[in-house]
């Protein structure tokens, strides 16, 4: 099963994110894992992914030749990721720092995204979803393609 659908969720002043509990489900059946590692996404929100498929992006990014964008990866999207485990009530623990990148303050959009969930304030993500749509819209041929 994959991520996927659109959840419009609120955090609360704790920085505690509710998570749906169909991506709960997802996590546990089809990953085994029950937590999440969260980070940065180059958004404006954050990327949460199953702590087994992050170990293997960790993994590919420590077998990456040494360079200014290794060093780049590691710095913007490796060292700022927190691990989150779920409360009683399906929710995750949004450290501060990566709560002020996306501007998470109360209305969220939780979205999935096939492999990894994304959270984005609800203004960013219309922007986001706004540029995805001009992107697509300029290329009919990609679309055509995936049977759209």
């Amino acid at each position: 099963m994959i991520f996927q659908g659109e959840f419009n969720n609120s955090i609360d002043l704790k920085g505690r994110a509710s998570i749906p509990a169909k991506f709960r489900e997802i996590l546990t059946d089809s990953y085994g894992d029950e937590h999440l590692v969260v980070t940065k996404n180059f958004e404006g929100g954050l990327s949460a992914y199953p702590f087994s498929s992050w170990q293997k992006i960790v993994e590919q990014i420590q077998q990456a030749p040494a360079g200014a964008e290794k060093t780049a990866i590691i710095r913007l999207i490796v060292a700022p990721s927190v691990e989150c485990v779920f409360d009683k009530q399906g929710r995750i623990l949004i450290p501060p720092s990566l709560r002020s990148h996306a501007g998470l303050e109360k209305e969220i959009v939780v979205v999935g995204m096939f492999e990894k969930v994304d959270v984005y304030n609800q203004l960013k993500y219309a922007e986001v979803t706004r540029k995805s749509e001009e992107l697509l819209l300029a290329s009919p041929g990609f679309v055509a393609g995936v049977g759209l």
